[in-house]
């Protein structure tokens, strides 16, 4: 799958295969493109764990962390909310 990493603010990242970066949380933005990478589970990516990572962007559309910790969940939560 193609995904486009998105940085935020400080250490967040965002993947999504938007290539636009439109469906990352508003509240980490303004989202800058860091790169574009081919991922596919059970293969290996330095600072991000790529089943977890298309799992959420299957379940969610996007996969979001800081400092390489997952923060997806809460980060569409505090979304929803604002």
């Amino acid at each position: 799958m193609q995904v486009h990493l998105f940085r935020g603010p400080g250490r967040v990242f965002g993947f999504t295969s938007d290539v636009s970066g439109a469906n990352l949380p508003a509240q980490f933005a303004p989202w800058s493109h860091f790169m574009s990478v081919e991922m596919r589970q059970g293969e290996s990516m330095a600072g991000v764990d790529v089943d977890e990572c298309l799992a959420d962007m299957q379940t969610f559309g996007v996969h979001v962390t800081d400092a390489h910790v997952r923060i997806t969940e809460q980060a569409l939560q505090h979304g929803e909310r604002a």
